[in-house]
């Protein structure tokens, strides 16, 4: 017969096995595109690097956010491993990834387009 603290550690335990991978799993995921795995958001758009942002610094504002527009976080967005949040000048929030600042690219029309890397010598796909 099992007691209500063997019970309780058991529920937690399925809990955390069901759960977990979701959570450890980060706010974007890898797709295969013309140029290799990329991260991309959950509509499966490209992200991207700028070469001009600094680690948990975004420099992309004005007619830049326009074309790069910020991986925007949610409000109840948490940082977890090499996840992290950039706060930026509007007071919302972007993502990042080990630190740099992500973005997605108007021109990119379809899930897994690449349009942007390489663009200016400035914009890579985030890997």
């Amino acid at each position: 017969m099992r007691t209500a603290a063997t019970r309780t550690v058991l529920a937690l335990a399925m809990l955390a096995g069901a759960f977990g991978p979701a959570i450890a799993a980060g706010p974007a995921k890898m797709m295969e595109t013309s140029v290799g795995k990329v991260y991309v958001d959950a509509k499966g758009m490209t992200l991207y690097t700028f070469d001009k942002d600094q680690k948990g610094v975004s420099n992309c504002y004005d007619q830049c956010a326009v074309n790069w527009p910020p991986f925007v976080a949610g409000a109840k967005a948490k940082a977890s491993g090499e996840w992290t949040l950039v706060d930026r000048k509007d007071g919302t929030k972007m993502w990042a990834y080990d630190g740099m600042p992500l973005y997605t690219f108007i021109k990119d029309k379809k899930p897994g387009d690449v349009v942007g890397d390489g663009v200016g010598g400035v914009w890579h796909v985030a890997k």
